[in-house]
């Protein structure tokens, strides 16, 4: 029987496979949507929030799979991203039926589909929308995980592409999940988020990227959400830097940037490979940079602070 497999993007995040996962229970729950055998699946391997959130509400993660896994006669439903940079690789785009985003749309497909974006914080928060309208209550543990998806795409709502309607759920969700507590559930998720001592810096240097299109130029853009903003780019700056150059190279990249950001200072700084990238940065947020560093400030959105600003320095 053909499947309908519901997908985040490549370098999952918690709001990719928990929204994946709550659109899941949702088609299971109301057949007029008419998604045969829907199924949450990521794009790639969890991080290690994610993996936390999990384990914590005891609920079996999505399977990872490639685009070999999925059948001609399957369906695909896209959520939490829609441009072909972000999408599995090597995926028949034909084969999209529905996308679920609140990201930028970059889309130039042959034929029409259902889309469902939104200007919120979170995908998860456009989830739980559908399922409302639906009169659709998510179970104890999948509300949980809903919440802690929505606190982490919003780092707790101190983000700026955090919306009312995103706080308003997170009350609704809590109540559904008996979560009193929603500050101590965000530190919780602070730390898991920002526990980066395992990685290597091949790691660090892919943990959370998007390759953009800026003016006829590859961009890759890598956030780290961390407490130890200093340590990594004083003690692993040069392991990094070289892991960065690595990328560039393995993925024909112009551009390669990442920001560190931490999650509690409510602060992101660059970290910039060359002269090349340096430039570009002093024309988009101005300051010096010093030994590779530049400090952005009081940044914490990739999508709506640092990715515009970029753009248009690069269309100067």
């Amino acid at each position: 029987m053909p499947k309908t497999f519901i997908l985040g993007h490549i370098q999952p995040d918690t709001d990719s496979v928990v929204a994946a996962l709550g659109l899941e229970y949702l088609y299971q729950q109301k057949k007029c949507f008419e998604y045969l055998d829907p199924q949450a699946v990521t794009a790639g391997p969890l991080n290690g929030e994610t993996k936390y959130l999990f384990e914590r509400f005891g609920v079996t993660p999505p399977a990872q799979i490639t685009a070999q896994d999925i059948g001609p006669d399957d369906q695909v439903v896209l959520v939490d991203h829609n441009e072909a940079s972000q999408r599995l690789p090597n995926l028949d785009e034909t084969q999209i039926v529905d996308i679920i985003d609140h990201h930028k749309v970059h889309l130039n497909l042959a034929s029409p589909i259902y889309m469902t974006f939104k200007t919120w914080g979170s995908s998860t928060t456009i989830v739980f929308y559908l399922m409302q309208q639906s009169q659709v209550q998510p179970d104890k543990p999948l509300a949980s995980l809903m919440l802690s998806a929505i606190l982490s795409d919003t780092l707790g709502f101190k983000s700026p592409t955090c919306t009312n309607r995103d706080r308003d759920q997170a009350q609704e969700l809590a109540k559904l999940a008996g979560i009193d507590d929603i500050e101590a559930l965000t530190l919780d998720i602070f730390k898991a988020k920002s526990n980066v001592a395992g990685l290597s810096a091949d790691q660090l240097a892919t943990n959370d990227y998007k390759v953009l299109e800026m003016n006829h130029q590859k961009v890759f853009i890598n956030q780290v959400e961390t407490v130890e903003q200093t340590k990594l780019l004083e003690e692993r700056q040069s392991e990094l830097i070289a892991a960065l150059e690595k990328v560039r190279q393995d993925m024909k990249l112009d551009l390669v940037v990442m920001a560190v950001t931490d999650i509690l200072q409510v602060n992101t700084k660059l970290l910039l490979p060359s002269d090349l990238e340096a430039t570009v940065a002093v024309k988009a947020f101005g300051g010096q940079v010093q030994n590779h560093v530049l400090d952005i400030g009081p940044k914490l959105s990739r999508k709506k602070e640092i990715v515009p600003a970029l753009e248009k320095a690069l269309q100067k």
